[in-house]
């Protein structure tokens, strides 16, 4: 360290303020009254979720289809939920009596948000047989919701139908097992799925928070061995949550935002991950400056400057990487834009406000009990307890540091190999768009599901609904479909209701219709409808023909989902690259950064799928994991890049290059290191949940943290700063060598 490093900085400035005998008071003081006096005023952001909001806007197909059923065929519109009973051995006629007797109750008395449900307490007995399986052990009975129910007036309403049917049953079906001589019952379908989906995550909230907190906790704890530096960073994130809930509260009570439940849930836990990356960058630095002068407050002051560049440039690249999402179409990605983009901004700003006030006021008994002091402040300890001065330990070189700068060339190859293995791996992934794929199989909904599937066609679960305008012309569209080797039947049309030439065919597939094979025949089931119109002398027959249900909503996910990829990562790329160039002033170590955590980001994917394929034995992984897993990776992971090459650039200026790199790799080892090490577990805690989505999502998203932590950022990019040497910093302000070797800052 230079003679120029220990010099006291003199400039006053918010560095001063916060580490000043007031400011520190101050600052924490602002923070606490933001903190009760927003909470008091704005609601918090879970008042105010909203979980039934649309994934599709109405330039899609398949919400066009549910308009045009919604106004024609207002019994075939809203949310159905299927009841599965089922009897080894065979229903009795006992047992559908008891059915019937529950349908003449939900006709005559609905339960809440009900529509419509079959009126089978009205049908004769050899129509009631028919109904059954060919085994004659189960029967699926459909109740329809309102369309605008939300999850919490579904669960509502299925809640008191299950009361009704124990009520008429004289038992709990809902808690008989399937496949036994006991009358069981299952609710399916998308009302059953969206609320054993919701009470996931419900369930979930409260253990996933507190084993987010639990192991920031103890990896802190593990890497300083202090338990109050342990505690400065979760104090901070829980002031940023106070402050970020109302203000989220509130964008939602205008309408500004949309905040569901599963979004607000992994928000609040990566914030810790996130939020602690940044309180270390400081608290690391401020330990450092410890060591070098005995005025906490200067110390304070020299963490702060030689940091806080660091930690706004990065969070300002994951904020507007995370805004970005409002580019997307698809609803999941673009309500998840917001909320975590103002965290991380509030977060931001609390790890270069809060954190330092904090610091200032516990001061170096922050890392109790090993306590950093100067050489200086060493040798008058020893002498007042009377013990002998031990001699300074010698500064150790970093090992890492070494190699990168004695070895680029074996380092940027070794990389480069292993890195362009893994990332080739992810050339075979399979993706899926498959609902019940992501939840357990003893979830009620699935196990529903799959008594469907064995007993009957597993179309039964959620017909296509295919609907054409004839204009009053005979046609053979029954015939056509029926033809197709995916569909199984097809029920005689519905007219519409207002218009008599509109026709309604329900098709059941003969395969998983949340599965991608049935998704893709969506569009040869279109291409048939239109081409039997045609025939018919309709023109325009592509403007006759809207196919709805749920097989075709996840077409059209599937199609957003692909859109919003293609566009958004782009535009991250884009936006990261000019926020690099601006900071560090270099077109190629812009090129470079944004190169290699890219490339870290595809073998972050390929690894997790051979992890998950292999692993977990999973076909498949959810459409929605690459650019989810972009954003995160690609944003997060040019933080470490950014902490690291800010370092080397700055020492490069009084030392040479080589050393400079070496140093900095050194220097930032420790504190990327700890860092990349929680916000894996943070990520990896995700994937601890029984929501294949996520675990997935936690699978790559650690794994790629991992890569950036001990591959990328130690390794690759240092090595590839060596080998290009000063053309690292072109067209910036480089250094510039002289005879000696010694590298001097260019005037």
């Amino acid at each position: 360290m230079s003679k120029q490093d220990h010099k006291p900085d003199k400039r006053s400035g918010i560095a001063g303020v916060l580490a000043g005998p007031v400011g520190r008071w101050v600052v924490l003081g602002i923070w606490i009254v933001a903190a009760i006096v927003l909470n008091l005023i704005f609601p918090s952001v879970n008042e105010k979720e909203n979980n039934a909001a649309a994934d599709l806007s109405n330039d899609y197909p398949s919400v066009q289809a549910a308009e045009v059923a919604e106004r024609e065929f207002a019994g075939d519109g809203g949310q159905v939920a299927l009841g599965v009973w089922s009897r080894s051995g065979g229903l009795s006629d006992a047992d559908l009596d008891q059915l019937a007797a529950l349908t003449k109750s939900l006709e005559e008395q609905p339960v809440v948000n009900q529509a419509s449900v079959l009126p089978f307490h009205q049908l004769p007995a050899p129509v009631r047989q028919s109904l059954l399986s060919e085994d004659g052990s189960t029967i699926t009975l459909p109740i329809t919701f309102e369309e605008s129910a939300d999850t919490e007036g579904l669960k509502e309403g299925i809640q008191e139908l299950k009361d009704r049917a124990i009520s008429v049953t004289g038992d709990d079906p809902f808690e008989a097992k399937i496949g036994t001589s006991d009358l069981s019952a299952r609710i399916t379908g998308p009302v059953g799925i969206a609320i054993d989906g919701g009470a996931l995550f419900q369930n979930a909230d409260v253990s996933l928070l507190i084993a987010t907190v639990l192991l920031v906790l103890v990896i802190l704890l593990l890497i300083y061995r202090s338990p109050i530096l342990a505690l400065i960073p979760i104090v901070a994130v829980g002031f940023a949550y106070l402050v970020i809930s109302p203000i989220l509260g509130v964008m939602a009570d205008q309408g500004w935002i949309v905040a569901d439940a599963q979004g607000i849930s992994i928000m609040t836990v990566l914030l810790f991950g996130a939020g602690t990356d940044y309180c270390l960058f400081l608290i690391t630095r401020f330990r450092q400056c410890l060591t070098e002068t005995s005025s906490k407050r200067e110390a304070l002051k020299q963490a702060i400057s030689g940091s806080s560049g660091a930690i706004a440039m990065s969070g300002l690249t994951v904020v507007l990487s995370l805004f970005t999402l409002l580019l997307a179409q698809y609803g999941a990605y673009h309500r998840f834009a917001v909320p975590f983009g103002v965290a991380i901004l509030v977060m931001g700003i609390a790890s270069l406000t809060l954190v330092p006030a904090m610091l200032a006021i516990i001061g170096r008994a922050s890392f109790f009990p090993f306590v950093p002091r100067t050489p200086e402040m060493e040798v008058q300890r020893a002498k007042r307890r009377g013990k002998p001065v031990k001699p300074a330990k010698p500064k150790k070189e970093s090992r890492i540091g070494r190699i990168v700068t004695e070895r680029p060339w074996k380092v940027v190859i070794a990389s480069l190999i292993v890195l362009g293995g893994l990332a080739a791996a992810s050339s075979q992934i399979r993706f899926t768009y498959d609902l019940l794929s992501a939840f357990p199989s003893d979830m009620p909904s699935v196990e529903g599901f799959d008594t469907i599937a064995e007993r009957f066609s597993p179309g039964e679960l959620a017909p296509v609904q295919v609907i054409v305008d004839t204009e009053g012309k005979s046609n053979d569209l029954a015939a056509k479909l029926s033809d197709l080797p995916f569909v199984d039947e097809v029920a005689e049309p519905e007219k519409g209701a207002r218009n008599a030439d509109i026709l309604l065919y329900s098709v059941k597939l003969n395969t998983n219709p949340y599965s991608i094979e049935a998704m893709d025949d969506i569009a040869i089931m279109r291409e048939t409808t239109e081409q039997a119109l045609q025939r018919e002398g309709i023109t325009e027959p592509e403007l006759k023909v809207w196919i709805g249900g749920q097989t075709a909503t996840q077409a059209d996910t599937r199609a957003a989902t692909e859109h919003d990829t293609d566009l958004v990562i782009p535009v991250v790329i884009g936006l990261i690259s000019l926020l690099l160039l601006l900071y560090l002033r270099s077109i190629v170590a812009t090129v470079y950064l944004i190169a290699t955590v890219v490339l870290s980001y595809f073998s972050a994917l390929g690894l997790g799928w051979l992890i998950l394929h292999y692993g977990f034995g999973q076909d498949a992984i959810q459409g929605a994991i690459p650019l989810y897993a972009f954003v995160f990776l690609v944003a997060l992971g040019e933080d470490y890049n950014i902490f690291m090459v800010s370092s080397i650039w700055k020492k490069s200026r009084h030392m040479p290059l080589k050393r400079a790199i070496r140093e900095g790799v050194g220097e930032t080892s420790t504190v990327i290191t700890s860092a990349g090490i929680i916000l894996a577990g943070t990520f990896a805690v995700l994937a601890t949940l029984p929501i294949q989505v996520l675990v997935q999502f936690g699978v790559v998203a650690a794994l790629g943290v991992l890569l950036d932590t001990f591959i990328v950022r130690p390794f690759l990019v240092p090595a590839i700063t060596m080998l290009l040497g000063r053309a690292a910093f072109w067209p910036g302000k480089a250094p510039q060598r002289t005879q000696e070797g010694a590298v001097n800052e260019k005037a």
